[in-house]
C-alpha cells in the first residue's frame, strides 16, 4: 500500500472548541495534530500582553491543551504542529516544557521557530527605503506618523520542515500561513522538492480545507439543517497521499457531515482570485481542484496545479487608529422600533449639547433586519428591540464621555428600557490591519529544539 499520512486540525482560531483537539488525540488514528491559532489582529494582542509581561505573547490556551493532552500524545506519537507561539514562541516553549515536568512527561522535544516578528526591524526598512505599501490602498507604511503595534512576516513553510526534520514532537511558530501548518509535514514526510508546484499546490489546498476546523465539516454550513449531530461536530482530518491527491474525512462516531458541499463552501473560503491563491511557497490554482464524495463523510481531492511562488513574502501589520466604544440597551412594548429611534436620538443630541462630535457614530436597531437591511423584510411592530449605539474617534476623553450616556436613557428617555446591565462602555483601542509585501531574501528564520 501507498504511504499515507493522516493530518488532523483541532483549531480553527484562538477561542476554538478546547475539547476538540483532546477528542482527536484519544480517538485516534492521525498522525499529525495542527491548530490555528492566529488571525490577522491576534499578533497585535499578543504584542500587547508581551509589552505587559516578557513571559506572555503567546496563546495560552495550548498550554491548557496540553496539559489535559500531552502524554496521550507522547505515547501514541502523534506530532503537534502549531502557531500558537505568537510572538513569542520561547516562552510557550518554556510553559509546555513546564506542563511536561509537571506531568512526569519525558523525552518530548519541542522545536520553535522564529523570525516571521520583523516588528524591531521596521528603521531598517525604513532607512533601506522600503515602502511597506499598504495592498489596498498604496499608501506607505512610513508616510505619517503611526503607532505601529505588531509587524510579522508570513514565513515559507520550509522553517516548520526543518523543525520537523529535528524530530520535534512539538513545533510552535509565530506568523506562517495557515495552510502551512498541513503543508510542512507533508513536504517532511514525502521530501517534495520545493519547485514541485503541483504536490505543493495540494498540499497547500489540504491546508486550506482544514484550517477553519469545522467549517469543513458541517459547521457554518449553508444548509446547516441537513447537519446531523452538530453539537459533536468531528474536526477535519486530510490522509494524504504522496502524489498529492487527498481525502477529507472526520473520525467515526462523530457528528457533522463531509460532503462535495461542505469542502467547497470551505475552499471558497477568504478567496480572492481563484487562480492565484498566493502562499509563500507557491501560488495554488484552485480552478483546477476536483471534488468526488468517495463514501460516506469522505471526499476525495485531486487534480491540484500550482505555479512558481514569487519573489515576496507578505507582512501582516496592525495600528492604532483611535478608540472606539459600544453601549446597549433594549426597548419593549408598543412602538418599540419608534422608541429605540428616540433613543438614539437624545444621545446624540445630549453629545452635541455637552459640546462634543466624534469621527464616526453608529446606530444599529437589532430586531428590525438591521443584518439584512434592505434584504429581508423588517417586521412592521417588532414587540422589542434591542438598541445599539457605537463611536469612533481619535480622542480617547471623547469616546469615555460617550459611555456615561446610555445610563440616563433609563429615567430619561421613553418608557419600555430594559437590559441595560454590565456598567458604562469603555473607550477600546482601534487595531487596523496593514498588510505589505517584503522582499524574501531580507526575511531568515531560526529553529531551536528543547526536550524535556
Amino acid at each position: 500500500m501507498s504511504k499515507l499520512v493522516r493530518i488532523a486540525n483541532g483549531q480553527g482560531f484562538w477561542g476554538d472548541s478546547i475539547d476538540a483537539p483532546v477528542r482527536l488525540v484519544e480517538a485516534g488514528g492521525i498522525d499529525y495534530l495542527t491548530l490555528d491559532y492566529l488571525a490577522e489582529v491576534t499578533l497585535s494582542i499578543m504584542q500587547k500582553q508581551r509589552r505587559k509581561d516578557p513571559n506572555l505573547g503567546y496563546a495560552t490556551d495550548f498550554v491548557d491543551l496540553m496539559r489535559r493532552a500531552l502524554p496521550q500524545i507522547k505515547a501514541t506519537g502523534v506530532r503537534v504542529v502549531a502557531n500558537a507561539g505568537g510572538v513569542n514562541p520561547e516562552a510557550c516553549r518554556a510553559a509546555v516544557l513546564a506542563v511536561a515536568k509537571e506531568l512526569g512527561v519525558r523525552g518530548l522535544k519541542v522545536a520553535t521557530v522564529t523570525g516571521d516578528d520583523v516588528l524591531a526591524r521596521l528603521p531598517e526598512f525604513q532607512a533601506q527605503g522600503l515602502k511597506l505599501a499598504n495592498m489596498d490602498t498604496g499608501e506607505g507604511l512610513f508616510d505619517a506618523p503611526r503607532r505601529i503595534l505588531s509587524a510579522n512576516v508570513y514565513l515559507q513553510t520550509q522553517a516548520m520542515v526543518e523543525a520537523l526534520d529535528t524530530g520535534a514532537d512539538i513545533v510552535l511558530t509565530g506568523r506562517c500561513t495557515d495552510p502551512g501548518l498541513t503543508l510542512a509535514p507533508l513536504i517532511h514526510e514525502f521530501k517534495w522538492a520545493a519547485h514541485d508546484w503541483d504536490r505543493l499546490a495540494a498540499g497547500t489546498v489540504a491546508g486550506h480545507i482544514l484550517e477553519c476546523g469545522a467549517q469543513s465539516t458541517g459547521g457554518n454550513f449553508s444548509r446547516w439543517w441537513e447537519v446531523p449531530d452538530l453539537w459533536n461536530v468531528g474536526y477535519p482530518i486530510a490522509e494524504v497521499s504522496g502524489d498529492g491527491t487527498f481525502v477529507v474525512t472526520k473520525q467515526p462516531d462523530t457528528g457533522g457531515l463531509v460532503t462535495v458541499d461542505t469542502v467547497s463552501e470551505q475552499l471558497v473560503y477568504e478567496m480572492g482570485d481563484p487562480q492565484n491563491y498566493i502562499t509563500p511557497d507557491v501560488v495554488a490554482d484552485f480552478t483546477s481542484i476536483r471534488l468526488a464524495q468517495a463514501g460516506p463523510d469522505r471526499v476525495r481531492v485531486s487534480g491540484v496545479k500550482g505555479r512558481p511562488k514569487t519573489p515576496f513574502l507578505k507582512v501582516s501589520g496592525a495600528y492604532l487608529k483611535g478608540y472606539k466604544a459600544t453601549g446597549q440597551l433594549v426597548l419593549s412594548g408598543p412602538r418599540a422600533l419608534e422608541k429605540a429611534q428616540l433613543c438614539a436620538d437624545l444621545v446624540w443630541k445630549r453629545l452635541r449639547a455637552a459640546g462634543f462630535e466624534f469621527e464616526h457614530t453608529d446606530a444599529e436597531f437589532l430586531g428590525a433586519s438591521t443584518v439584512h437591511a434592505g434584504i429581508a423584510p423588517a417586521p412592521e411592530d417588532p414587540a422589542e428591540i434591542v438598541l445599539r449605539l457605537s463611536v469612533k474617534d481619535p480622542d480617547r476623553t471623547k469616546v469615555e464621555r460617550f459611555g456615561r450616556e446610555i445610563a440616563p436613557l433609563v429615567t430619561s428617555g421613553p418608557a419600555g428600557v430594559t437590559g441595560f446591565a454590565g456598567g458604562r462602555p469603555k473607550a477600546q483601542e482601534i487595531v487596523a490591519y496593514w498588510p505589505a509585501l517584503l522582499p524574501r531574501e531580507l526575511v531568515t528564520w531560526q529553529v531551536s529544539v528543547e526536550e524535556a
